[in-house]
């Protein structure tokens, strides 16, 4: 079942400006989400005048947000996903304005609070960005 925006915003806080996935949902025990990059976004108006691209922190944090939805059972009214940590990130091909970002994303293991995971971000198929990330869920 795909999750769209208000749906998504019941299992993270991010809200406006920094809500980075428009569509997401749980293929195969993978999150798989979506973006679309219009091009009015806060994060390219300076990254880089006249060529502007997605930036990496950007792309890491589309895949952790459509990630959150395999935590959701996990979470409760008084808990959060925060994301921990960034390891093995890889940047292959730039995203930029018109593109289609998706990503596959899933849980690799968890010890106490904190979730280990792994992902792997395109745009019409051709790898973008891959990374490892962690997350604690937090009161």
């Amino acid at each position: 079942m795909k999750m769209n925006r208000d749906e998504l915003m019941a299992i993270i806080p991010h809200r406006d400006h920094m809500l980075l996935v428009d569509e997401a949902e749980i293929r195969d025990g993978k999150a798989c989400g979506k973006y679309r990059i219009k091009g009015d976004e806060f994060f390219l108006r300076g990254h880089f005048p006249g060529h502007p691209v997605v930036p990496g922190v950007i792309l890491c944090e589309m895949m952790a947000q459509a990630t959150s939805i395999l935590l959701k059972d996990r979470c409760t009214a008084s808990t959060l996903p925060f994301l921990t940590g960034l390891d093995k990130v890889r940047f292959r091909h730039p995203v930029v304005p018109g593109d289609i970002f998706e990503s596959e994303c899933t849980i690799k293991g968890s010890k106490g609070p904190f979730y280990f995971a792994t992902g792997t971000g395109y745009v019409s198929g051709r790898i973008c960005v891959t990374a490892d990330f962690s997350f604690a869920i937090v009161k």
